[in-house]
């Protein structure tokens, strides 16, 4: 067969034509040979003229032919037009992306290549649910100056099972999905109830999807119990955002063989760390252990040994327990539940470094500089045992505060936590001289009763053992990504983009009703933020722009396009310190293995960057899962405090209200624009304010305010506040003053006329 396109001399042979005979046993024209044709031709053509063109003949090729042009359909490649002829999306006004539903029925599609999200109305929504792929048409501009979309066709569903609270009105079941961005009920026949009763939370198929003219049908596959019932939070997370929780069966027989403790034999070929006094430092409701570290010093400089459990040795690539682990991603951390990456039997068992056991790791031995700098690093698998389990307490009682007692009960390890210590001093100011932007953002500790009722909420404080810890990982992560880059090694690396153009104009014009500026121009680096962030060290605002300046980042992601972390300081870094919760140092310590060990194999870039979509996805839904845990347990938390007051910080304003953090706590709310008093406000969206039309009373982004619980709504997750004192001005913040204060002697100095001929001056523009 010629995939020649007769009549046209010009055009070459198809590029992958190799590709396609390796893979398929009858090949056809590639995609890229499709795309690439219809490009050239300028038009929509018929399955038969572009089959005839790339000289596709004989009825089990076209049946190939056909099947490829459907799956290029499927996946938003193509699009078939009305009168049956392909063509390409970008020539026809369309738009490939995912649909985010918002509760009020309306939503937005995100275009998978970038760009200006596309408003979708409700009418458009009724036939999506959130999260589907479609493809849309720009329809036009609508009255907020928004590009518009119409849904072509969709592409993928993303819901098969929708999990919700259960209700029955005259023999009449739906479903209430407990994810608001999905605003559609969900119809359920008679008969596929499963006997949920009203009112419980269940989870329901969707065997009909919607239509214009019909809600979508699913039928209710299992029942999670009642409403409010403790726990409950964590059941919806779970399936509303498919988190893999329960192990398969051939995962289970994989690991029902393997031995509580580490045989001598498997210590055979490996550096016996043993006699290393290594340690693990951690959290007080740590529950399993990556890493353990030692520290020496040598010279004017430090040898510094990090240890890493040696996963790798257990999960074995093509194994169900590795494709299980792969599927999951990542460990999910909620309050008071786990779902592990890995089963018990590792993840607390074997690759958990616990006190006084035996132990297989992958050690990182690094020798450090006096200024700082890794001077040399090297790679092994060893066999090791810690010689104790620390607390980030206990460490910091210890050479902070020199508690006496613990001295003396750990006098064997002192002088080695003391060397610690002085090389996190080191490696400190190293981190400030590389510009490393360093977010001290608060966070919480949920702490609940015996009744599985939270208690109180905690503000997590960090001390010198945190960063300690922190500095020892990431000099290894540092190590090990240096080594992976240098060796061209196709692996995900953790990579941190700089603000975008959009984010750094909306940062600049936030900054400037502070105040404050940000140097660097068009393309800041890490130092130029660290300037600002410590120009606001100890101000009233410092956490609102710490918060702010955290926003106009990218997050972070995995991807074999090592482009370097920006936040972090650092032109090259990858996770490598806790393979028992995160896939990608799994990876990290295969790919190292290999290049030490001299053995062949590892990733295309190609799978790994496949490998990095997934993983990215997997840690952004963990996220998200945790997230909405966290809100619904503070909403609860917030039930039986309606009517009292409490001070907070203004997080954001919107033209319908103020959200407002209550201190300490932690804990946002809504003060609705109409219970701000007796005026009408206006938003200023570049200076992030409301402002009264008659009295000029202001709310701005980080005013201190106080408030009053008014209501809180479990089934939507909100609470309401009210001012405390509606008639009392918000106290500017530090530095609010001079700003303010500045702006004023510019109005009293302008003459009249401006104001009459053109309103208030805007703030003049920054370089973007």
């Amino acid at each position: 067969m010629s995939n020649r396109v007769s009549g046209d001399p010009d055009v070459l042979s198809d590029p992958m034509s190799a590709r396609e005979a390796q893979k398929y046993e009858f090949p056809v024209p590639s995609r890229e040979a499709v795309l690439a044709h219809l490009g050239r031709r300028g038009e929509p053509l018929s399955f038969k003229f572009l089959a005839s063109e790339l000289g596709v003949e004989g009825e089990r090729d076209l049946d190939a032919f056909g099947r490829r042009l459907r799956a290029m359909e499927r996946d938003g490649q193509l699009l078939k037009n009305r009168r049956g002829r392909y063509g390409l999306l970008q020539k026809m006004d369309m738009v490939r992306g995912r649909v985010v539903g918002h509760p009020d029925g309306f939503g937005f599609l995100v275009p998978d290549e970038g760009g200006v999200d596309l408003f979708l109305p409700p009418k458009d929504m009724r036939i999506v649910l959130h999260g589907d792929r479609v493809v849309a048409r720009v329809a036009g501009i609508d009255a907020r100056g928004r590009r518009e979309g119409t849904v072509v066709e969709v592409l993928e569903r993303a819901n098969p099972v929708i999990v919700g609270r259960y209700s029955s009105e005259n023999r009449i079941g739906f479903v209430v999905p407990a994810d608001k961005r999905i605003s559609q009920e969900i119809l359920i026949p008679h008969g596929d109830e499963l006997g949920a009763r009203d009112g419980q939370i269940v989870v329901a198929a969707v065997s009909e999807p919607p239509t214009f003219r019909t809600r979508p049908v699913g039928r209710i596959t299992e029942v999670l119990g009642d409403h409010m019932a403790p726990g409950m939070e964590v059941e919806i997370a779970i399936r509303t955002y498919d988190l893999p929780h329960s192990w398969p069966d051939a995962v289970l027989d994989e690991v029902s063989g393997l031995a509580p403790h580490v045989p001598p034999q498997a210590a055979e070929g490996r550096e016996d760390l043993r006699d290393v006094p290594l340690v693990t430092i951690d959290g007080e409701d740590a529950r399993d252990f990556d890493d353990a570290v030692f520290c020496e010093r040598e010279g004017r400089g430090f040898r510094l040994v990090v240890a890493i459990a040696d996963v790798s040795t257990y999960v074995l690539p093509g194994s169900a327990l590795d494709a299980e682990a792969y599927r999951r991603g990542n460990s999910v951390y909620f309050p008071n539940h786990v779902i592990p990456m890995l089963p018990e039997i590792l993840s607390n068992g074997l690759c958990s470094i616990n006190p006084g056991v035996d132990r297989l790791c992958v050690a990182c031995e690094m020798h450090i500089g006096a200024g700082g700098r890794i001077r040399d690093y090297r790679f092994f698998r060893a066999t090791m045992r810690s010689h104790a389990r620390f607390t980030y307490t206990e460490v910091a009682a210890m050479l902070a505060d020199r508690d006496a007692d613990l001295q003396q009960r750990h006098a064997a390890l002192l002088p080695r936590l003391r060397d610690l210590h002085a090389l996190y001093s080191i490696l400190h100011r190293a981190r400030i001289a590389r510009g490393a932007v360093d977010f001290e953002l608060p966070e919480t500790r949920i702490i609940y009763d015996a009744q599985r009722r939270i208690d109180r909420i905690e503000p997590l404080v960090r001390n010198d053992a945190h960063r300690l810890i922190e500095e020892c990982m990431l000099a290894a992560n540092v190590s090990a990504a240096d080594l992976l880059s240098r060796k061209k090694k196709a692996v995900p690396f953790r990579v941190h983009a700089g603000p975008t153009a959009e984010k750094l104009a909306a940062l600049r014009e936030f900054l400037s009703e502070l105040g404050l500026d940000l140097g660097g121009g068009d393309e800041p680096s890490a130092h130029d933020y660290t300037r600002l962030l410590q120009s606001v060290e100890g101000r009233p605002e410092a956490r609102l722009v710490h918060t702010v300046m955290l926003r106009s980042l990218s997050q972070a992601i995995y991807t074999p396009e090592n482009t370097g972390h920006f936040a972090l300081g650092y032109p090259s870094y990858a996770h490598f310190t806790s393979p028992i919760r995160r896939y990608p140092d799994l990876l990290v310590h295969r790919a190292i293995m290999e290049l030490v060990e001299g053995r062949r194999g590892g990733a295309t870039g190609a799978e790994a960057q496949e490998q990095g979509d997934h993983l990215s996805m997997t840690e952004r839904r963990a996220d998200e899962a945790t997230r909405d845990v966290v809100r619904w347990l503070k909403t609860e938390f917030m039930v039986s405090r309606v009517g009292e007051e409490f001070d907070g910080i203004i997080s954001s304003v919107t033209n319908f209200g103020l959200f407002v953090e209550l201190v300490d706590i932690y804990v946002d709310g809504l003060v609705h624009i109409t219970a701000l008093g007796n005026d009408y406000y206006h938003f200023d969206a570049v200076r992030h304010r409301l402002v009264g039309d008659r009295t000029r009373r202001t709310f701005r982004l980080g005013d201190p305010v106080r408030v009053r619980v008014v209501r809180v709504d479990l089934e939507e997750a909100k609470i309401d506040f009210e001012l405390a004192d509606p008639d009392a001005q918000p106290a500017p913040t530090a530095g609010e003053r001079p700003a303010r204060k500045a702006r004023q002697t510019s109005q009293r100095r302008a003459p009249k006329t401006s104001a009459r001929a053109g309103g208030r001056r805007k703030a003049p523009r920054r370089a973007k």
